[in-house]
């Protein structure tokens, strides 16, 4: 059976075929992971001025820098695989709880400008789906924005990426398969060279490069406040022998004192009261993250576990 990946009209929100559009949404939720997005209400224009901007950056103050790593590496003459690499070029960006944009090196004031009121608006979008989400949890309007919350608000970030050619792509990947240890990602890719892919049914399946789309996957968090219901989902890029492949990922992710466990309402629905995940402060979470992120997440769960045993969590100061 072909699997289709779930692309969404965001603007069926508003119709009559609401029902059916947050149908889909739960579907891939619970199926996928992931999805697209379309009509997700960010301008058209902004975006093209964000992918113009940001290849336009790559080219000027990126690509030469790429170019030396891998000469001082030997990576054009590998002869086998490589697993402690990814052939990428990145820079990140933090909005929240507090901008570092102007602190980045070799960024133009009006690529600054830009990448600003794209966070913005994708905070909004970031803010919107997690609605989407609860009203289809059954969880209460705002209780996940409220649990990311901690007492600064969420953390907000993104990750600039560039994927050039490649001249080995079976020996070395693009970014090594992981699964996103934070809350909601939005990512604008590239529309012409493809390479993500996610892991379904252990099957690889490619994520479609589509025009103005939002890609949505949900991070670890999700899947622990939603005690199972909704999995973070393995995914990789596979790196091109052409074409250099733009990746721009926003982390919707809990602040870092926000702590972290499975909704009550949602194991008590399961009847079962089984609480699978473990409760934690996501910051200590990250730390374990860090060291691990190319390995399963079922044991990042299990360590979560055996600190939690030795962790007060009480209600958290807010002074």
């Amino acid at each position: 059976m072909e699997l289709t990946f779930p692309v969404i009209d965001l603007s069926k929100l508003n119709g009559e075929e609401r029902g059916s559009a947050m149908e889909m949404v739960k579907d891939a939720c619970e199926n996928w992971g992931f999805f697209e997005l379309m009509n997700h209400g960010i301008p058209h224009e902004l975006m093209d001025t964000v992918e113009r901007l940001t290849k336009e950056h790559y080219k000027k103050c990126m690509e030469q820098r790429f170019k030396e790593m891998v000469a001082s590496k030997g990576l054009e003459a590998l002869q086998s695989e490589i697993n402690d690499l990814d052939w990428e070029s990145t820079f990140f960006l933090r909005h929240l709880p507090e901008s570092n944009i102007s602190q980045i090196p070799n960024l133009e004031q009006d690529y600054i400008k830009v990448m600003k009121e794209f966070a913005v608006e994708l905070e909004k979008l970031a803010e919107k789906l997690l609605d989407l989400l609860c009203e289809n949890l059954g969880l209460e309007p705002g209780y996940l924005k409220k649990v990311f919350y901690g007492s600064k608000g969420p953390t907000f970030g993104t990750k600039v990426s560039n994927y050039p050619p490649c001249p080995k792509p079976d020996l070395i990947k693009g970014l090594r398969a992981h699964t996103d240890a934070g809350g909601i990602i939005l990512l604008f890719q590239d529309d012409k060279v493809s390479g993500l892919q996610l892991l379904k049914d252990q099957q690889w399946i490619d994520v479609p490069p589509m025009k103005h789309s939002i890609v949505v996957n949900l991070g670890d968090q999700l899947e622990v406040i939603t005690n199972g219901k909704y999995k973070s989902v393995m995914h990789r890029v596979i790196a091109q022998t052409d074409g250099t492949r733009m990746s721009i990922a926003s982390f919707y992710n809990p602040g870092s004192d926000a702590v972290i466990y499975p909704a009550p309402a949602l194991v008590e629905k399961e009847g079962d009261k089984s609480q699978v995940y473990p409760k934690f402060v996501f910051e200590d979470y990250m730390k374990l993250y860090a060291g691990l992120k190319f390995q399963a997440k079922e044991p990042r769960f299990e360590a979560m576990k055996s600190i939690e045993s030795t962790v007060n969590l009480g209600p958290i100061a807010t002074v």
